[in-house]
């Protein structure tokens, strides 16, 4: 139900809660539903227990912060460590949170219910919060994000700790699938997301190339390696493609829009007179 579909407006915090919580059936949960099912999978298959899973789910919630603190289990890297690590995984979501924390607040909004609600911030509830908040009055934004995103969260401890469980029983390869399940998220996702960036999706071709490569010359530090060689070589080729497509005439790659095209048929048609 879109939020500007609401009629009548809840008339208390607790109806605006319930108007939040049916926002959660829409295609941006079942896509992260999928991934938590790979994160289960990943999680049993990494030696890290049923509990821990689902407390990470609750208390870490974004996905690439839990891969930092599953992967730091499983090579048995120091606390310190592992909380750097996952500092600077999350560190992108400063900036969301800045952007979303004043189209959610209102005038009454308690210093401590902001507090609260930043922790769900990440890529589908920020989406989400971004888009639905700002067609509603001031007083319903706060209880109707935390409607939306306080259901998902606890709806992905559910479909972990089932994940988890069902890794435990399923054959081997099955299992494997299941894990593959949040890579392949990911992989979508930033693909989807780099379509007007083919910089990007460079980066995302040659790191998907030249990973199996980086795990056998230094596995500690695959990923790191990576993501270097692969970006900076997307880079490289990305500039010199943008400044070979400058050096070319406009004609080159023909008129942005039929109006140009309009424009170009009358200019050529003027000169043949």
């Amino acid at each position: 139900m879109p939020a500007d579909s609401v009629s009548p407006p809840p008339t208390s915090a607790f109806g605006w809660f319930l108007a939040g919580q049916r926002q959660f059936v829409s295609l941006p949960a079942v896509i992260l539903i999928a991934a938590f099912t790979g994160f289960g999978g990943l999680a049993h298959a990494s030696g890290v227990g049923l509990a821990e899973t689902v407390f990470l789910v609750a208390f870490v919630w974004a996905l690439p912060s839990m891969i930092v603190v599953v992967g730091a289990i499983q090579a048995g890297a120091p606390l310190l460590a592992t909380m750097f690590a996952v500092a600077l995984s999350a560190a992108r979501l400063m900036p969301m949170t800045m952007a979303l924390i004043p189209i959610l607040r209102a005038e009454k909004t308690p210093k401590w219910a902001l507090y609260a609600l930043s922790h769900f911030v990440a890529i589908t509830a920020w989406v989400f919060g971004m888009t639905k908040l700002p067609d509603l009055p001031r007083e319903g934004r706060a209880p109707y994000f935390a409607g939306f995103a306080v259901t998902l969260t606890v709806f992905n401890m559910g479909v972990a700790a089932a994940a988890w469980l069902a890794a435990a029983k399923l054959p081997p390869l099955a299992a494997a699938g299941l894990v593959l399940l949040m890579p392949l998220y990911f992989a979508l996702s930033l693909w989807n997301a780099a379509r007007t960036s083919p910089t990007e999706r460079l980066a995302l071709i040659f790191g998907m190339a030249i990973a199996p490569a980086m795990h056998a010359l230094a596995p500690n530090l695959d990923l790191l390696l990576t993501g270097l060689v692969g970006g900076l070589a997307a880079h490289v080729i990305g500039s010199r493609l943008k400044s070979v497509e400058a050096d070319l005439p406009p004609s080159t790659f023909g008129p942005a829009d039929p109006a140009a095209l309009v424009e170009v048929a009358l200019v050529e048609e003027e000169g043949a007179r």
